[in-house]
């Protein structure tokens, strides 16, 4: 996917997003979500359509965003409440807004969507001069499973219903770490390609990028619930807190 930018994701699938993911694990990330922010501003990386967002504004607290994708602002931009968020639109690879937060975070694999690991490592480093002392970095996304790979690619049915069909296709590369895929939608009005390239990173990888930035992990989950993390999970929060 040579001619994929930073923006190119959210650009194409903005005004299916909802659609596709709008309900997906909401009421346990909100919950603990308020509890790590403890009444403090909250920034969220990739804020795309306002999905946990708008439901952290209506519970009363401070939010601002970012995300590269000007198409997926707008949809949050129309909804009621989505045209206060403060949001800046770029790369959360480097950022500089002048302010910190009791709580910067990023949900849904979204972190993967730096491409690289120097993009990543960057990441580390802004989040980590934007909290607040005794502030929290929370990351949500999947633990790498290459098993689901038969020489390097993969073809899954996402979706089946009697108007539609939604297949992933994607290709991984080892070296990299990156996997190019392809959301496919069919249905009666014809065919949607929905492009994503991600580097994926381990868990122990993302706690030595968190040191390097001087956060320290404090506590990591298999979900928004707060379910114990284990050798069988296969997706974690993890919430990175200042060493100092």
């Amino acid at each position: 996917m040579k001619d994929f930018e930073a923006s190119t994701y959210g650009d194409r699938i903005a005004s299916h997003y909802d659609a596709f993911y709008g309900d997906s694990g909401t009421g346990s990330a909100i919950s603990t979500l308020v509890d790590l922010a403890s009444g403090g501003a909250v920034l969220e990386l990739g804020i795309g359509t306002g999905r946990l967002a708008l439901p952290l504004v209506e519970l009363g607290l401070e939010v601002h965003g970012i995300d590269a994708s000007a198409a997926m602002i707008n949809e949050m931009r129309s909804k009621p409440g989505g045209s206060s968020i403060p949001v800046t639109v770029g790369s959360f690879a480097e950022f500089d807004l002048g302010k910190r937060f009791s709580l910067v975070f990023v949900a849904f694999n979204t972190f993967f969507g730096l491409r690289s690991q120097e993009e990543q490592v960057s990441c580390f480093a802004a989040v980590a001069r934007h909290l607040m002392p005794g502030g929290a970095f929370v990351i949500e996304a999947f633990v790498p499973d290459l098993s689901r790979f038969d020489r390097n690619q993969r073809v899954g049915v996402s979706e089946i219903t009697s108007d539609q069909v939604i297949i992933d296709v994607s290709r991984h590369d080892r070296a990299a770490q990156q996997v190019a895929s392809q959301h496919v939608a069919m249905s009666a009005e014809g065919i949607a390609l929905f492009p994503v390239l991600v580097r994926y990173s381990y868990p122990p990888e993302l706690d030595l990028m968190a040191r390097l930035a001087g956060l320290r992990l404090d506590v990591r989950w298999a979900d928004w619930d707060r379910s114990p993390f284990g050798a069988g999970s296969r997706n974690h929060v993890s919430v990175y807190r200042p060493t100092g």
